[in-house]
């Protein structure tokens, strides 16, 4: 079982780690601790470097993370140093956190509920079961956000038991609940004030470092669902 360090920090920027296993088909290696993000949620892969190699792209397997590199593969019981690309990170927390805030002012004020969603660093697009949305009511979404980047709301993350994340009013966001049942414990993400729901992403420690949110596009995708695209300047 790899040990996700960015669940609990998600500012850590480099890491010592041993290889516990290497793919030569896959060009993979597999560490007993790391940084770098897998992707989930809407939320890309970290990339960066591990012992000198580039690291094209990270997923998960299972309980444990896939490194997939460039370069000849370390042996399994070396020693290695990994480096996040830490300025394309941080623009994720930041993208991903805007996406929190967006969700949580829609659901805070209309009661949708999200049934879709992306980004990449700086931009992404939530889809929510809205019926009818309309310039107006986005310019009022676009200042309700922007609010609560200005208000300097705490970002918080917790590790919960199942049973106390699900005692949680609202804790799932979405139209449909994605938490596997064999998932014992619960990575919760709270915007203090705002929102709080299930999440295993990457967030700023406070809304402040967001920086100014501006809807771009909002389309109809359905008959109940509705599409906003952001950026994050």
């Amino acid at each position: 079982m790899t040990e996700l360090l960015y669940q609990t920090d998600g500012y850590l920027k480099e890491f010592d780690a041993l290889v516990t296993a290497v793919n030569p088909d896959e060009k993979a290696v597999t560490l007993d601790r790391t940084a770098f993000y897998p992707g989930g949620g809407g939320q890309p892969n970290d990339v960066g470097m591990l012992g000198g190699l580039n690291v094209l792209k990270v997923r998960k397997a299972g309980d444990e993370v896939l490194h997939i590199v460039e370069g000849d593969l370390p042996s399994v019981g070396a020693r290695v140093h990994g480096r996040l690309d830490w300025d394309r990170r941080y623009r994720l927390m930041r993208t991903h956190t805007a996406m929190h805030i967006l969700c949580g002012c829609v659901f805070r004020d209309y009661g949708a509920q999200v049934t879709g969603g992306d980004m990449e660093p700086l931009k992404g697009r939530m889809d929510f079961e809205f019926e009818r949305l309309q310039k107006e009511l986005v310019n009022v979404i676009e200042a309700a956000i922007n609010r609560e980047v200005q208000a300097g709301r705490d970002v918080r993350v917790k590790i919960l038991p199942r049973d106390e994340a699900f005692r949680i009013p609202d804790l799932i966001r979405t139209k449909i609940n994605l938490l596997p049942e064999g998932i014992q414990q619960v990575r919760t993400v709270e915007i203090v004030g705002l929102d709080l729901q299930a999440d295993g992403g990457t967030h700023v420690n406070n809304t402040s470092e967001v920086g100014q949110i501006r809807v771009v596009d909002y389309k109809s995708k359905g008959a109940i669902n509705k599409r906003i695209y952001v950026e994050v300047l």
